[in-house]
């Protein structure tokens, strides 16, 4: 009987011991005994977002947002890709999020970013696949909040299809409420590499389309100054965000 009582203390204690650390993964001590939520992020994204060559998933922007705003981040995706474009290994976003995101547990936030490499595909067929994806994530995780990110670019005037991407993409977000941030709008890029005009020469690299270090780091710093003001700096699963109209 001293047995089974020693061995049942024992559970309860591994018990306790495990849900103590998985605590500690969602919140932070402050000084004075208080905690702070830490907001799980996943980001979804093509190169930009999950890296290419020398750049790894923890030197993009994605990564480096979530160094400034404090967040648990998960950096999904692969170069290449976008809603429709399948890269190299016929992966759009919708298998990538199948296979490297949906089997997780919620997080607090998920961030749609890119749309860069589906220029050559028709707007219409954009927008009926990102409002797709804004579901299928709805329905797998309906208390986690959604950002999309439209898309990004390198050196030069972004070509008229990529504006009409672009153009789906926010028209998407709008209809599903799902607040979206315009990179292009924003002018996030100026000028161009070859003409030595505006930040381009500054943040991207020679092959007119990635950002380099500083280029990620000030990616982040855009990033991280729209969600501030969109009112995801600290998203809490379930939670109610107050933001402007989304898809504004």
């Amino acid at each position: 009987m001293n047995a089974r009582l020693t061995a049942a203390a024992l559970i309860l204690s591994l018990t306790a011991a495990l849900t103590a650390c998985s605590a500690d993964t969602t919140e932070e001590a402050r000084p004075g005994g208080h905690t702070r939520h830490v907001s799980v992020v996943a980001f979804l994204g093509d190169s930009y977002t999950a890296g290419i060559g020398d750049t790894t998933r923890d030197q993009t922007y994605a990564a480096l947002t979530a160094q400034r705003l404090g967040w648990q981040v998960i950096v999904a995706g692969q170069a290449g890709t976008g809603l429709l474009a399948p890269g190299h290994d016929g992966n759009p976003f919708g298998k990538l999020y199948e296979m490297q995101l949906a089997w997780r547990p919620a997080p607090d936030l998920a961030v749609i970013s890119g749309g860069h490499n589906d220029w050559p595909y028709p707007p219409s067929l954009e927008e009926t696949t990102a409002t797709q994806l804004v579901n299928r994530m709805r329905q797998r995780w309906p208390r986690t909040h959604l950002l999309m990110v439209g898309p990004m670019w390198g050196s030069g005037e972004p070509r008229t299809e990529a504006l009409g991407i672009r153009d789906a993409l926010k028209t998407a977000a709008k209809q599903e409420n799902v607040p979206f941030i315009d990179p292009l709008a924003e002018r996030w890029v100026t000028g161009s590499r070859e003409s030595g005009t505006g930040n381009a020469p500054r943040y991207i690299l020679k092959d007119d389309t990635h950002p380099n270090a500083a280029g990620h780091r000030y990616f982040a710093d855009r990033l991280t100054e729209d969600v501030r003001r969109l009112g995801l700096a600290e998203p809490v699963l379930g939670q109610p965000i107050t933001h402007p109209k989304a898809g504004g």
